[in-house]
């Protein structure tokens, strides 16, 4: 039972890249809070995501994918960390 508990506790770490950012500039230079309402989030909710200090849910994530008629993996990428 202690390497089961062992393994439960490794955890992987991920880093998520993002380049929403971008692809709202692209979109003619839509704003943070014209995108937080398209997709029914505040704007301090698209600044964390562009800074890297959140990770939106994989409903999020969607939504703003068919926003920018992109698949997820065009905005986020990840990271792996041993």
């Amino acid at each position: 039972m202690g390497s089961f508990l062992y393994l439960m506790n490794m955890r992987i770490k991920h880093n998520i890249r993002n380049s929403l950012r971008r692809h709202r500039l692209i979109a003619e230079e839509m704003t943070q809070q014209e995108l937080a309402e398209r997709v029914g989030v505040t704007r301090q909710t698209i600044s964390s995501i562009e800074k890297g200090k959140y990770a939106p849910s994989v409903g999020l994530a969607l939504l703003l994918a068919r926003t920018f008629d992109v698949t997820v993996e065009a905005i986020f990428q990840l990271e792996r960390e041993g």
